[in-house]
């Protein structure tokens, strides 16, 4: 058999934040779910994006500590159109979160903008900036 990826982890400092955070992102995140230490939920394409508190985490890992420096893991979210990641950008640093890279056109042909989530990992927004190459 071979190993196909499932999930994908985040550790988070402060799991209301987090999860509110990838609410206003689309997720569909059981209401209620801030008060487990543990949170998972399945998105479309069948793989699942899990939550674990820092304090689950040093439960059976006693030995870990918070990482220091820059970012581990990157998440990017696919929006519709240009005008959906200045929108969704717009509507999240509003919300009070962490603006890295402001929407801007990139030579890739993307229009692309990056804010940070709660535990300050670089969340990108991006779509296609021409309809015909969605």
């Amino acid at each position: 058999m071979t190993p196909r990826l499932d999930a994908i982890g985040i550790i988070t400092a402060d799991l209301a934040a987090s999860l509110a955070f990838y609410r206003r992102l689309g997720l569909d995140i059981p209401e209620g779910a801030e008060s487990a230490p543990h949170v998972e939920v399945t998105l479309p394409g069948g793989q699942r994006l899990l939550w674990d508190t820092e304090e689950v985490i040093a439960s059976f890992d006693p030995a870990w500590k918070r990482p220091a420096g820059g970012e581990r893991l990157g998440l990017a979210f696919a929006c519709e159109d240009p005008a959906e990641v200045d929108a969704l950008y717009a509507d999240l640093v509003e919300a009070g979160h962490r603006g890295h890279a402001k929407p801007w056109d990139a030579e890739w042909g993307q229009r692309y903008a990056v804010v940070l989530d709660p535990d300050g990992c670089g969340v990108s927004l991006f779509a296609s900036a021409s309809p015909a190459a969605k």
